[in-house]
């Protein structure tokens, strides 16, 4: 049974790089610049065959105020209190300073389980500092390298008594309250990525589905830089959910880290199943809006649009048309994307975008048989036949969906380099209308016969040659 440990410790001192480290894969950002995490990533971690969850936690800064640094120390202190084991980390080379004792008078009063680790001892200079942590009063410190990968087996045989003593606690838990009959469900999660511009209310939001506080959030723009997945129950479906770093132009796009924020939101784009753009209901359809309306579309992902902040728009009624109108007009390859106004922060129009993303999700995966496909591209032809480019008729004779996320479909026909762009346009645009796909991305393939002839461009052999030459010589007699 999993349990949970919480990466904690001052800012810089390596928790992102540890974290990388215990997943085996790049999924916390990592640069020299201090204070870099600001919310609560979670990952699966591995040590030999040691299996538990693990959390990378903000810095602990001196501030209790509502400022951002104030904030991100109450999501630490969270993180403290919800997880099974603290794994408190110390920078080895620099020694013991005053936030480390700090933190340590913070764990011993919040956290039952801990172990102190001094990170960035590859060198014997971090032998002076590995003996200052005694002082902290929490036990004998592991010498680990997170860079290097130095100290983890030492570091497993520190962590693996509590996993039998967590899961013990766990089934004693469960035996006095009885256990949950879903608990055990295999049902796979969905994935969804919430993508938009800054400060449109994307942590708000997810907080919001979530029911708790799990990111950061506040008026600054820019708040989240990594790409944070959170696994959840939505309405009683398992889901994914994944809040990204803000993207704006990338010509304004100058600092070292927010580049790494947006790449990282890319790579969660690609990695979602349901993309929910977040609009900013005042200022909606921006030139950026489009630009990741489009990208997701590109990418093939289901696509929702949210107009958050719609509580406090003026006429809501009379410029949802409008506003609808608008998108179809701006952005024709995702006619019918559902356009769902939300509030992030009262929960409005969150059962809306429920249905929505599901309703998004059953068409990407949606399968429509042969035989029907062939009966629709034969009224279709009947009804608009293709063009005749220089008097020659181009036949499609057969069509077929070839996959799924998102519905990619093949038709077979003579000349598909003759057949003009407009033709495939009506062609997809029945597809969506006739078979309810609305504004879900649809390959559409055209290829002939001949490409699936391996001998086309194959020159005839001599003999060939020999044996028709003589064929010929012995009808003329």
């Amino acid at each position: 049974m999993s349990f949970t440990v919480a990466i904690v410790g001052r800012t810089n001192v390596g928790k992102s790089t540890l974290f990388n480290r215990l997943v085996g894969k790049r999924l916390a950002l990592v640069d020299d610049r201090p204070g870099l995490t600001r919310d609560l990533r979670e990952g699966e971690a591995r040590i030999g065959d040691l299996r538990f969850t693990v959390l990378d936690t903000a810095g602990l800064e001196d501030a209790t105020d509502e400022s951002l640094e104030g904030r991100m120390r109450r999501l630490t202190e969270r993180a403290v209190v919800m997880a099974d084991v603290c794994l408190f980390i110390v920078d080895a080379r620099a020694g013991v300073l005053a936030g480390d004792r700090e933190l340590a008078d913070l764990l011993r009063c919040h956290s039952a389980r801990v172990v102190l680790a001094g990170n960035k001892a590859e060198s014997p200079a971090a032998d002076a500092g590995l003996l200052e942590a005694f002082g902290l009063g929490l036990g004998e410190p592991v010498r680990i390298s997170a860079e290097h990968g130095i100290g983890l087996d030492s570091l497993y045989s520190r962590l693996a008594p509590f996993s039998e003593a967590v899961a013990e606690e766990m089934a004693a838990r469960e035996s006095q309250i009885g256990a949950d009959p879903d608990s055990g469900s295999s049902e796979s999660p969905i994935r969804i990525a919430v993508v938009g511009r800054p400060n449109a209310g994307k942590s708000t939001l997810i907080n919001r589905i979530v029911g708790e506080d799990r990111l950061l959030t506040g008026p600054e723009a820019g708040i989240t830089r990594d790409a944070i997945s959170l696994g959840t129950v939505w309405n009683g479906v398992p889901a994914r959910i994944f809040d990204t770093a803000g993207m704006r132009r990338k010509a304004k796009v100058q600092d070292r880290v927010e580049k790494l924020s947006v790449s990282d939101g890319l790579r969660a784009v690609r990695f979602a199943e349901v993309v929910i753009v977040l609009l900013d209901a005042a200022i909606p359809f921006e030139q950026q809006d489009l630009r990741i309306a489009d990208l997701a579309e590109r990418e093939g992902r289901a696509v929702v649009v949210a107009l958050n902040k719609w509580d406090v728009k003026d006429r809501r009624k009379a410029s949802l048309p409008d506003l609808k109108e608008r998108f179809e007009r701006l952005l024709p390859q995702l006619r019918g994307t559902p356009l769902v106004p939300v509030s992030a922060m009262t929960g409005r129009g969150l059962p809306q975008l429920h249905s929505a993303v599901l309703r998004a999700h059953e068409i990407w995966n949606r399968r429509v048989p042969t035989a029907r496909l062939n009966e629709w591209l034969a009224s279709m032809v009947a009804a608009h036949p293709p063009p005749a480019p220089a008097g020659r008729r181009v036949k499609l004779r057969y069509i077929t969906q070839a996959r799924t996320r998102p519905p990619g479909f093949v038709v077979m026909c003579s000349h598909p380099d003759r057949i003009p762009a407009s033709y495939i346009r009506y062609l997809v645009n029945g597809l969506r209308d006739d078979f309810d796909m609305p504004g879900t991305p649809v390959r559409f393939h055209l290829r002939s016969q001949a490409d699936r002839n391996p001998y086309r461009e194959k020159k005839k052999s001599a003999p060939s040659r020999l044996r028709k030459h003589l064929s010929k010589r012995s009808r003329d007699g």
